[in-house]
Protein backbone atom coordinates (compact mmCIF):
# COMPACT_ATOMS: atom_id res chain seq x y z
CA UNK A 1 0.00 0.00 0.00
CA UNK A 2 1.65 3.24 -1.16
CA UNK A 3 1.79 6.11 1.62
CA UNK A 4 0.77 9.64 1.10
CA UNK A 5 1.80 12.62 3.15
CA UNK A 6 0.00 16.01 3.24
CA UNK A 7 1.52 19.66 3.64
CA UNK A 8 -0.83 21.75 4.85
CA UNK A 9 -0.60 25.18 6.01
CA UNK A 10 -4.24 26.31 7.17
CA UNK A 11 -7.71 24.75 8.04
CA UNK A 12 -7.21 21.38 6.19
CA UNK A 13 -10.33 21.24 4.08
CA UNK A 14 -8.59 19.68 1.08
CA UNK A 15 -6.82 17.20 3.79
CA UNK A 16 -10.07 16.35 5.06
CA UNK A 17 -11.36 15.46 1.94
CA UNK A 18 -7.96 12.94 1.58
CA UNK A 19 -8.48 11.76 5.06
CA UNK A 20 -12.41 10.95 4.07
CA UNK A 21 -11.74 9.92 0.31
CA UNK A 22 -9.05 7.20 1.99
CA UNK A 23 -11.39 5.96 4.90
CA UNK A 24 -13.86 5.58 2.78
CA UNK A 25 -11.72 3.26 0.39
CA UNK A 26 -11.84 6.03 -2.92
CA UNK A 27 -8.04 6.64 -2.44
CA UNK A 28 -6.37 2.60 -1.98
CA UNK A 29 -3.29 4.29 0.25
CA UNK A 30 -3.41 5.42 3.87
CA UNK A 31 -1.97 8.68 4.93
CA UNK A 32 1.22 8.53 6.61
CA UNK A 33 1.38 12.19 7.82
CA UNK A 34 0.90 15.75 7.96
CA UNK A 35 3.53 18.36 7.71
CA UNK A 36 3.01 21.32 8.44
CA UNK A 37 4.93 25.39 8.62
CA UNK A 38 2.78 26.21 11.08
CA UNK A 39 1.64 24.94 14.92
CA UNK A 40 -2.04 25.65 16.36
CA UNK A 41 -4.03 25.31 12.71
CA UNK A 42 -6.97 23.15 12.11
CA UNK A 43 -5.36 20.86 10.00
CA UNK A 44 -3.20 19.43 12.51
CA UNK A 45 -6.50 18.79 14.69
CA UNK A 46 -7.70 17.04 11.48
CA UNK A 47 -4.90 15.03 11.69
CA UNK A 48 -4.92 14.39 15.52
CA UNK A 49 -8.70 13.24 15.03
CA UNK A 50 -7.79 10.43 12.72
CA UNK A 51 -4.71 9.41 14.60
CA UNK A 52 -2.31 10.93 11.66
CA UNK A 53 1.19 11.69 12.76
CA UNK A 54 2.47 15.43 12.55
CA UNK A 55 5.03 17.49 11.72
CA UNK A 56 5.71 20.93 12.36
CA UNK A 57 8.89 22.08 9.84
CA UNK A 58 9.16 25.99 9.61
CA UNK A 59 11.65 27.18 6.96
CA UNK A 60 11.33 30.75 8.67
CA UNK A 61 13.01 29.37 11.54
CA UNK A 62 15.80 26.99 9.86
CA UNK A 63 19.29 29.09 8.24
CA UNK A 64 18.28 28.12 4.23
CA UNK A 65 16.42 26.41 1.98
CA UNK A 66 19.18 23.90 1.92
CA UNK A 67 18.34 22.70 5.16
CA UNK A 68 14.51 23.00 5.31
CA UNK A 69 15.29 20.30 2.30
CA UNK A 70 17.53 18.11 4.53
CA UNK A 71 14.88 18.23 7.13
CA UNK A 72 11.90 17.61 5.10
CA UNK A 73 13.72 14.64 3.68
CA UNK A 74 14.38 12.97 6.97
CA UNK A 75 10.64 13.26 7.50
CA UNK A 76 9.68 11.87 4.55
CA UNK A 77 11.96 8.81 4.18
CA UNK A 78 10.60 7.70 8.15
CA UNK A 79 7.53 8.13 6.74
CA UNK A 80 8.24 5.96 3.77
CA UNK A 81 6.52 8.46 1.32
CA UNK A 82 5.50 7.68 -2.09
CA UNK A 83 3.29 10.63 -2.86
CA UNK A 84 3.07 14.20 -1.43
CA UNK A 85 0.11 16.27 -1.23
CA UNK A 86 -0.02 19.91 -1.26
CA UNK A 87 -3.32 20.78 0.19
CA UNK A 88 -3.05 24.55 0.97
CA UNK A 89 0.71 24.54 1.75
CA UNK A 90 1.90 28.21 1.14
CA UNK A 91 6.04 27.48 1.31
CA UNK A 92 7.65 26.61 -1.75
CA UNK A 93 8.80 23.13 -2.10
CA UNK A 94 12.38 22.80 -1.57
CA UNK A 95 13.66 21.94 -5.11
CA UNK A 96 15.97 18.78 -3.44
CA UNK A 97 12.62 17.60 -2.88
CA UNK A 98 11.39 18.03 -6.41
CA UNK A 99 14.07 16.46 -7.54
CA UNK A 100 14.07 13.12 -4.72
CA UNK A 101 10.22 13.02 -5.74
CA UNK A 102 9.76 13.76 -9.23
CA UNK A 103 6.23 13.45 -10.77
CA UNK A 104 5.22 12.05 -7.04
CA UNK A 105 4.15 15.83 -5.70
CA UNK A 106 0.40 16.76 -6.57
CA UNK A 107 -1.00 20.28 -5.81
CA UNK A 108 -4.83 21.70 -6.15
CA UNK A 109 -4.77 24.97 -7.56
CA UNK A 110 -8.38 27.23 -7.30
CA UNK A 111 -7.98 28.61 -10.93
CA UNK A 112 -8.11 26.93 -14.65
CA UNK A 113 -4.02 26.99 -14.51
CA UNK A 114 -2.15 28.33 -16.64
CA UNK A 115 -4.56 31.14 -15.75
CA UNK A 116 -4.12 32.70 -12.20
CA UNK A 117 -1.54 30.82 -11.24
CA UNK A 118 1.99 31.66 -9.87
CA UNK A 119 3.88 33.47 -7.00
CA UNK A 120 0.64 35.56 -5.24
CA UNK A 121 -1.73 33.23 -7.03
CA UNK A 122 -3.67 32.04 -3.66
CA UNK A 123 -6.21 31.89 -1.65
CA UNK A 124 -8.80 34.42 -2.40
CA UNK A 125 -5.82 36.66 -4.52
CA UNK A 126 -6.93 34.46 -6.96
CA UNK A 127 -10.66 34.55 -6.88
CA UNK A 128 -10.24 38.37 -6.97
CA UNK A 129 -8.64 38.74 -9.90
CA UNK A 130 -10.62 36.28 -11.70
CA UNK A 131 -14.00 38.62 -10.93
CA UNK A 132 -12.27 41.85 -11.55
CA UNK A 133 -11.21 39.77 -15.04
CA UNK A 134 -14.78 39.62 -15.64
CA UNK A 135 -14.12 35.93 -16.24
CA UNK A 136 -17.30 33.47 -17.06
CA UNK A 137 -15.24 30.79 -15.60
CA UNK A 138 -13.24 29.75 -13.32
CA UNK A 139 -12.43 25.90 -11.64
CA UNK A 140 -9.54 24.14 -9.86
CA UNK A 141 -6.85 22.44 -11.37
CA UNK A 142 -4.60 19.49 -10.21
CA UNK A 143 -1.16 19.57 -11.20
CA UNK A 144 2.37 17.99 -10.40
CA UNK A 145 4.59 19.96 -8.38
CA UNK A 146 7.32 21.40 -10.63
CA UNK A 147 10.54 23.91 -9.37
CA UNK A 148 8.22 26.66 -10.79
CA UNK A 149 4.85 28.31 -9.21
CA UNK A 150 1.86 25.95 -11.07
CA UNK A 151 3.65 25.42 -14.17
CA UNK A 152 3.78 21.55 -14.19
CA UNK A 153 1.86 19.05 -16.01
CA UNK A 154 -1.88 19.38 -15.65
CA UNK A 155 -3.60 15.85 -14.46
CA UNK A 156 -7.22 17.19 -14.06
CA UNK A 157 -9.40 20.28 -14.00
CA UNK A 158 -12.77 21.02 -13.23
CA UNK A 159 -14.63 24.65 -14.46
CA UNK A 160 -17.33 26.29 -12.62
CA UNK A 161 -19.49 29.68 -13.26
CA UNK A 162 -18.68 33.17 -12.20
CA UNK A 163 -21.86 34.21 -11.87
CA UNK A 164 -22.49 38.15 -12.53
CA UNK A 165 -22.54 38.84 -8.72
CA UNK A 166 -19.92 37.03 -7.33
CA UNK A 167 -17.92 37.88 -4.36
CA UNK A 168 -14.61 36.52 -4.59
CA UNK A 169 -16.03 34.58 -0.75
CA UNK A 170 -18.71 33.06 -3.00
CA UNK A 171 -16.71 32.20 -5.83
CA UNK A 172 -14.46 30.12 -3.43
CA UNK A 173 -17.12 28.28 -1.64
CA UNK A 174 -18.51 26.63 -5.16
CA UNK A 175 -14.94 26.05 -6.06
CA UNK A 176 -13.61 24.63 -2.99
CA UNK A 177 -16.28 21.85 -3.16
CA UNK A 178 -15.05 20.93 -6.18
CA UNK A 179 -11.83 20.63 -4.95
CA UNK A 180 -13.05 18.26 -2.59
CA UNK A 181 -14.14 15.85 -4.98
CA UNK A 182 -11.34 16.54 -7.97
CA UNK A 183 -8.33 15.69 -5.79
CA UNK A 184 -9.31 12.66 -3.68
CA UNK A 185 -9.96 11.02 -7.24
CA UNK A 186 -6.87 12.21 -9.33
CA UNK A 187 -4.74 11.27 -6.34
CA UNK A 188 -6.52 8.06 -6.56
CA UNK A 189 -5.60 7.77 -10.27
CA UNK A 190 -1.99 9.22 -10.06
CA UNK A 191 -1.72 6.27 -7.12
CA UNK A 192 -2.47 3.78 -9.75
CA UNK A 193 -0.37 5.40 -12.86
CA UNK A 194 2.97 5.03 -10.63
Amino acid sequence: MKNIVVFASGSGTNFQSIIDAVQRGDISARISGLITNKSGIRAIERAETNNIPVQVINPDELTNENEFGVELIQQLEAWNTDVIALAGYLKKIPSAIIKKYPNRILNIHPSLLPKYGGKGFYGSNVHKAVIEAGEKESGCTVHVVTEEFDEGPVLAQTKVSVHENDSPEELAKRILKQEHRLYPETIQKHIQNL
